[in-house]
């Protein structure tokens, strides 16, 4: 439905999650039920707006963010990224045959696993030469289980008790996008969201390599490669705040936008699921995604709940 009545809807969706009623969950189930009831009159706007709001959401972020503190977190979680990188990879190349999936959509579900989502999937898609229906099956995989952790990952680190740089570091390994990381670590709290975005954005830059190893493996090195720039202006915020102190009253105000800009990103990836887009995620690959995801999640859970 593209009505006007429609539209007024959509922005009054966007403009409530802007006050403090809105948490990231609701903001996401809100536009998911508008999505799906009403249509979203600006569908063809949705992901560029999207993505933009959500890099410059990330960068805000880095303006309440010591950078020696970040650059700890970061160190203490770079083992561990390396290591569920491979086994997430691995283990999704391995089950993709054994259950017989399309050997790209296995790979870009692997990928959106193992680094970052959607972002992965939209960098290693056209360096495999993945058709629409692949990449849109891999992406509506990763954003079903996205929406789901939003959901409950708060919920399991209360009943574990997980600290806030336990919980922090956990979400940034077992949850794919961005935007579902900060949202579950906002939700937990302050340190758990500074921990989660240092470490998840670490994580992101391994898109880099992995889209070399895919060009070299799929024989497709004329392929360009999407460079996320904008974690760089995530550092360059950091730096502001913590070299620059007479900052930091304008960087109190550019968070505080920052995470209502956070809160509005995931309406609009509520949004953006349509009908169609639920369509086309097929069995295999949603159980694929799954098994990932389980064994991600617990394995990280049961490693920060042994050495923490």
């Amino acid at each position: 439905m593209k009505t006007p009545l429609a539209k007024v809807i959509f922005i009054a969706g966007i403009l409530f999650c802007t006050t403090p009623y809105a948490s990231p969950p609701i903001a996401l189930l809100l536009g998911f039920i508008l999505s799906l009831t009403i249509g979203n009159p600006f569908q063809k706007y949705n992901s560029k707006a999207t993505a933009i709001l959500l890099q410059v959401s990330v960068v805000g972020l880095g303006f309440g963010m010591n950078l020696f503190e970040a650059a700890k977190a970061g160190q203490e979680g770079l083992l561990f990224i390396i290591a569920t990188i491979v086994i997430a990879l691995s283990a999704g190349i391995f089950l993709g045959r054994m259950m017989k999936i399309d050997k790209k959509i296995s790979y870009l579900v692997s990928s959106g696993t193992a680094i970052c989502g959607g972002s992965a999937i939209a960098a290693v898609g056209p360096v495999i030469k993945a058709e629409p229906n692949q990449m849109s099956v891999a992406l509506g995989t990763v954003f079903v289980l996205n929406s789901v952790a939003l959901i409950i990952f708060p919920l399991i680190g209360n009943y574990f008790n997980l600290s806030q740089s336990q919980f922090g570091l956990w979400v940034a390994i077992a949850i794919h996008d961005t935007s579902s990381v900060v949202g579950a670590a906002s939700k937990y709290g302050t340190e758990a969201l500074q921990v989660a975005t240092t470490v998840k954005l670490l994580r992101a830059l391994w898109i880099i390599p992995l889209a070399l190893v895919t060009s070299f493996a799929f024989k497709s090195e004329e392929q360009k490669i999407s460079i996320p720039y904008f974690i760089f202006f995530f550092v360059a915020a950091m730096a502001v705040n913590t070299f620059f102190p007479q900052m930091h009253s304008t960087g109190e105000v550019i968070l505080f936008i920052a995470k209502k800009g956070l809160t509005v990103t995931l309406f609009l990836i509520g949004a953006g699921m349509t009908r169609t887009a639920l369509k086309t995620v097929g069995v295999k690959p949603l159980l694929l995604g799954i098994i990932l995801w389980i064994l991600i999640s617990v394995c990280s859970l049961a490693v920060i709940l042994n050495i923490k």
